[in-house]
């Protein structure tokens, strides 16, 4: 039977009140179809049951770790530390304060802070509370967090107080000062900081009616209850907020940590955002599922971050290529104690050639992971594992996670052979239940009931994964495909460059062709005749590009991908 994407059908368990907009439900698992893959890797032999059926949801999961791993330490950030006892009990309070404020199961709590021990506390306690987490990008202006706020109908915004000099709260009532009015604020603490004023408050005003009731709610919520509102980055127009669920989330990251090996007492640096799934959920979600210690990182630095791993012997540490070549390229690396170090988990469909030989190097790691997902399938869906050769990571995006189907298809929605591209369908358990309120958006995601995730891939004979860009960046240059991805993964390799963004321009002869955005790495310089020479030494001809921009930076959105539509803009 094929999978097919949720329409409204009435409230779901756990859903909003009657009256909020919105589409619920749950997209039933796909099946095997045609050439669709799913690679059978063993369950941890210790779990008979996956995470979704022994804790049912991420409260559950809390508690039962409170049992299981009492006071060990489950968040080290500053000056402040929660054993895993500690932050069960601290869920239980601010979710006792948060239902006597009014919270009713189904509302929507927005969360504006960056990566903290409360950031974890609120979001677990909203979540308790039987509220649906709704994550701000800390980058956000005032605005950008309004339309979210707006869209998402949110009840209440929890934000930091003060963040960077920033006082995003002040921020959002000189942009948007009817969404400020209107939207109740509770300030929570920002990184290293236990206290304030109106956190303690919330704390504290719970009763026993309001813990009694908490605990009701934690014991009805299921593993198809929503968890989460996390918003897309809106690289093609305004975001889209995915719907997520509390099973699908344990399911996935039980899975994903195959890869990772986080296991009881080691320690988790977490400098990937929050507001991602890439910090949330496989950061510090995912030290609660192995019992580890979460180290949050606001801001990273990489001499801060050598200095923590030696200090605190960081054992495990995900994060995007730039924050690993900052680590090796910093002058106090040869002179830190790296050797707690263990695994790594690089997130990027493509990274420099030879960095996980550096990585290993340089910084002694045993294992280095990478992987793909996208927010609309729990940031779930293929992975390395540690016995995949150094050219398996650094040239794929591993195998179908556990419970994860694949097919690649070509225009005419017909699976194409192994070695050919197509573009990427996702089946299996870890489907979104749904943009929020935006029913058209949902059924345009799906077809047939696989997840489009509008990225071009490759399978080999194997069953490894290459994302080879995405769909809309192709571009056709006198007949021939062009890959932008490919290009600029080459033209990275120039010792000169720092980041590169190819892009399609119209031409009159050959219809389009490459248009490059060079950023010098810093205190070098390059020039467009020396980038186009590289490139005609590199590559076919039809892929080098007809016109090179040296630029200072790239624009990006709060998320940091570049905005390929504001490079075609500025093309014309």
């Amino acid at each position: 039977m094929k999978a097919t994407s949720a329409q409204s059908s009435g409230p779901a368990p756990g859903s909003r009140p009657a009256g909020a907009g919105g589409q619920v439900g749950t997209v039933r698992s796909a099946q095997s179809v045609g050439s669709a893959q799913s690679v059978g890797r063993p369950r941890p032999a210790a779990a008979a049951r996956t995470a979704d059926e022994r804790y049912r949801s991420v409260p559950g999961l809390v508690l039962a770790s409170a049992r299981r791993f009492g006071e060990a330490a489950a968040v080290l950030d500053g000056e402040v530390t929660l054993s895993f006892i500690d932050l069960a009990r601290d869920m239980e309070r601010l979710a006792a304060g948060l239902v006597a404020r009014g919270l009713r199961p189904g509302d929507r709590v927005a969360l504006w802070a960056p990566n903290s021990a409360s950031w974890i506390v609120a979001a677990l306690g909203v979540q308790a509370a039987g509220g649906w987490l709704v994550p701000l990008n800390t980058r956000f202006r005032g605005g950008e967090a309004a339309y979210i706020i707006d869209r998402a109908e949110a009840s209440m915004l929890l934000a930091v107080e003060d963040f960077l000099g920033v006082d995003h709260v002040a921020m959002l009532a000189e942009a948007a000062p009817e969404t400020a009015a209107r939207t109740p604020v509770v300030r929570i603490p920002g990184p290293g900081q236990g206290d304030g004023a109106q956190w303690r408050e919330l704390l504290a005003l719970g009763g026993p009616a309001e813990f009694a009731e908490v605990r009701r709610r934690v014991e009805g919520l299921g593993p198809d209850d929503l968890s989460d509102i996390i918003f897309t980055s809106g690289t093609t127009g305004s975001p889209k907020g995915v719907m997520l669920r509390h099973g699908a989330s344990l399911r996935a990251y039980e899975a994903y940590n195959l890869g990772f090996g986080l296991g009881p007492g080691d320690r988790h640096l977490v400098a990937t955002p929050f507001f991602h799934c890439f910090g949330y959920k496989a950061g510090w979600m995912l030290s609660l599922l192995a019992g580890a210690a979460t180290v949050p990182t606001a801001v990273f630095d990489a001499g801060r971050a050598l200095a923590d791993i030696e200090r605190l012997r960081i054992s495990h540490m995900p994060g995007s290529p730039a924050i690993f070549t900052g680590l090796l390229d910093h002058p106090d690396r040869p002179d830190r104690d790296l050797s707690s170090l263990r695994v790594a988990a690089v997130a990027a469909a493509s990274f420099p050639d030879r960095l996980v030989e550096r990585m290993r190097d340089g910084l002694g790691l045993q294992v280095v992971m990478t992987g793909y997902g996208l927010t609309e399938n729990h940031a779930i869906g293929t992975f390395t594992v540690p016995t995949d050769p150094d050219e398996v990571v650094n040239g794929t995006v591993g195998r179908p996670a556990p419970g994860v189907e694949t097919r690649i298809v070509g225009p005419d929605g017909c699976d194409v052979p192994d070695g050919e591209p197509g573009e990427l369908l996702l089946g299996g358990f870890a489907h979104m239940s749904g943009y929020y309120d935006d029913p058209a958006a949902t059924a345009a995601a799906f077809a047939d009931g696989w997840l489009r995730t509008g990225d071009l891939a490759v399978r080999d004979s194997q069953g490894y994964l290459r994302i080879t860009d995405r769909l809309k960046d192709i571009y056709i240059m006198g007949g021939f495909n062009v890959a932008p991805a490919e290009v600029e993964k080459t033209l990275s390799a120039m010792p000169p460059v720092e980041r590169v963004a190819v892009v399609g321009m119209p031409d009159p002869r050959f219809g389009e062709v490459g248009a490059a955005f060079v950023v010098p790495r810093t205190g070098m310089t390059v020039t467009p005749a020396e980038v186009i020479a590289y490139a005609r030494a590199s590559m076919a001809n039809y892929k080098v590009p007809r016109r090179v921009e040296i630029v200072e930076q790239l624009p990006v959105n709060a998320s940091g991908k570049v905005l390929k539509q504001s490079l075609r803009e500025r093309l014309a």
